[in-house]
């Protein structure tokens, strides 16, 4: 650093006030800590006193937790053709509701062909009673848009993709919870109707009559 004097900070936070350079370097030394730059812009320059090493291993540890935590978006599809029957369009509606739990998006597109290009009515109110089936999971995030041969709808989950996550890892604990209990309670049950073993039948007394006539 080619300046004359710094603006020091110390190691725990506090103000040192602006000192000479070789003061500044001279600190860091007796201390055995560096003399780091955060503030080159500023006049004079603030620096601090630190482990350098120390402060950029808890950056990475930081960081590296930030993106761990880091909740990818996930966009779903699911194709409908604007005259779907009744059950494929349940199943349809099934899959959707199963992305918006897992707290994904869906993007919806309605595909016309031949003459259903003509009735983009067809398309928009099959959209339109879609979002309102799947109203308490999820909400239209983008509105029905015509592209091209294809109308697109876009609905976003009410959950995040944590809670929902939780949610479902809560789920399976509890499942697993009950598996255990009623493996036990099969065994209490098995143990208690088992049968008795036998007991020993008491010995018979041998005749103290030795007469063999009697």
């Amino acid at each position: 650093m080619r300046v004359p004097e710094v603006r020091l900070v110390g190691p725990n936070g506090e103000t040192v006030g602006i000192v000479r350079i070789d003061d500044a370097l001279r600190l860091a030394q007796e201390a055995d800590l560096d003399l780091v730059e955060v503030a080159p812009t500023a006049r004079p320059p603030v620096c601090k006193l630190m482990d350098y090493g120390k402060f950029k291993y808890e950056n990475a540890q930081k960081a590296r937790e930030a993106r761990r935590n880091q909740t990818n978006v996930v966009i779903k599809e699911m194709k409908l053709r604007p005259k779907i029957d009744q059950h494929d369009y349940e199943t349809k509606k099934g899959h959707v509701v199963r992305f918006l739990n897992q707290g994904d998006k869906v993007k919806i597109t309605i595909m016309f062909r031949g003459r259903e290009q003509h009735r983009p009515e067809l398309g928009f109110r099959l959209l339109q009673k879609l979002a309102e089936d799947v109203g308490e999971l999820g909400f239209v995030e983008s509105s029905p848009k015509q592209d091209g041969r294809n109308m697109i709808m876009v609905l976003g989950p009410h959950k995040k993709k944590a809670e929902a996550k939780a949610e479902v890892q809560a789920a399976k604990a509890e499942r697993a919870a009950e598996r255990q209990a009623e493996r036990e309670a099969e065994h209490a049950e098995r143990t208690a109707t088992a049968p008795t073993e036998p007991q020993d039948k008491k010995p018979r007394r041998r005749s103290e009559n030795l007469d063999p006539d009697m």
